[in-house]
């Protein structure tokens, strides 16, 4: 049915609204698992034997920003993978300043819409007497510190 032909943005928690059935959940599900779900609904008395196609067109590019004494400061895409450590993500911003303080780098996270800070010694992690990597999440501000001669 051309009528129900659409292009939609899946919202924040994970739904879309889609002709004739109204707000269906698709957040987390596969494109195939989608166009199941909306087969299902839309023969629930509305067609008889829908075919449901579903394309991703564009996904969310999620952001975190490097601040401080890096080489670039700014905002930067969170690469594709799942994980992103610290010191890649100093890296990604060109890497310190002469002046840096590897020792002072702040990580502002919010999460649950409470905001959290933590203070990492990244010259530990660097030279493995802390073998733990901090991992950061998109959204992530990082302010590297400087150092006071």
């Amino acid at each position: 049915e051309d009528d129900l032909e659409t292009r939609v943005r899946i919202s924040k928690d994970g739904t879309i609204t889609f002709p004739l059935v109204g707000v269906i959940r698709v957040g987390g599900k596969t494109p195939q698992e989608a166009a199941k779900g909306i087969r299902d609904m839309l023969a629930k008395g509305y067609l008889i034997n829908p075919q449901v196609t579903v394309s991703v067109l564009e996904y969310t590019k999620y952001r975190l920003t490097v601040l401080g004494q890096v080489q670039k400061p700014g905002s930067y895409d969170f690469p594709d993978r799942e994980r992103l450590t610290l010191l890649e993500a100093i890296g990604m911003a060109g890497g310190y300043t002469r002046i840096a303080d590897p020792g002072k780098i702040v990580v502002k996270r919010i999460s649950n819409g409470k905001e959290s800070v933590y203070r990492v010694n990244a010259k530990r992690m660097a030279s493995r007497v802390d073998s733990s990597a901090f991992e950061v999440m998109p959204g992530d501000v990082i302010t590297v510190g400087e150092s006071i001669f």
